[in-house]
């Protein structure tokens, strides 16, 4: 069992600091810029390809995306940022994995990116650790991406948490009757509706990132145009996720960065 030794400044924000913290992975994204995604376990296909595009963008940028690990907006935020550059908060023991359905995109970024949990090994999620969960997940975060929420979910509670720590939050834009949690929050003026992706990026791929390089190692080697099988050799896991979120394609044989 790893135990995270060092305080992480962002957590003094939570209502009282954890008092242990376990993970498994890579502790320097804890160092990078974090925007954290929170939404719907049943999210629209809007949602889905939106948050898709924002998680990869911000990926793109050196940006570590987190979020809680489940199912819907938060695999997808997850999935689209890139297992190597994502931060999952457990609900349950560092050991565990659920929702089991995400089994193996978890074990992904337990190998590549960063898993955190506050629980023992062997704790089964139960709807309070869920709460738990959520607000480590906010407080890691500069800002609070919302993807989608209904009124009385439990995203808005994560909302909740962001806005007794003082975080932005921003949302995107939906239709009269759809997500109407994140509706209501551009309405009261507590979000801001994210209407442009570069722009939005942009706000963070300027940031100091506390002296931790940007630069992407699978990038700069894809660049030099390798083989396929050159570069599955080298990155057996990145380059399936690259291929599917478009960061490079397979011509003849060979891997061009797009």
């Amino acid at each position: 069992m790893k135990i995270v030794k060092n305080k992480i400044p962002e957590l003094f924000s939570m209502k009282s600091y954890p008092k242990q913290l376990f993970y498994n992975g890579n502790l320097e994204l804890l160092q990078r810029v974090k925007v954290s995604i929170v939404g719907s376990r049943k999210p629209t296909k809007y949602s889905r390809e939106y948050i898709q595009k924002i998680s990869l963008a911000l990926s793109k940028n050196g940006i570590c995306v987190v979020s809680g690990g489940a199912m819907g907006i938060d695999a997808t935020a997850h999935s689209g940022a890139g297992s190597f550059n994502t931060i999952a908060v457990l609900p349950c023991g560092i050991d565990m994995r659920y929702p089991a359905v995400n089994k193996n995109l978890l074990n992904n970024i337990g190998n590549n990116g960063l898993l955190l949990s506050q629980f023992e090994l062997g704790f089964r999620a139960t709807p309070w650790s869920f709460i738990v969960r959520n607000e480590l997940v906010v407080a890691l975060g500069d800002v609070l991406i919302v993807g989608e929420a209904d009124i009385d979910s439990g995203t808005m509670r994560s909302v909740e948490f962001a806005l007794k720590m003082g975080k932005e939050i921003f949302v995107l834009p939906n239709r009269l009757g759809e997500s109407e949690g994140t509706n209501q929050l551009i309405k009261e003026s507590k979000a801001e509706a994210i209407y442009d992706i570069d722009e939005f990026v942009s706000k963070f791929s300027s940031s100091t990132t506390l002296g931790v390089s940007n630069k992407d190692d699978f990038i700069e080697f894809c660049s030099a145009n390798p083989t396929y099988d050159e570069a599955l050799a080298k990155y057996p896991q990145r380059i399936f996720e690259a291929e599917l979120s478009g960061e490079i394609q397979i011509v003849n044989g060979r891997v061009l960065v797009l």
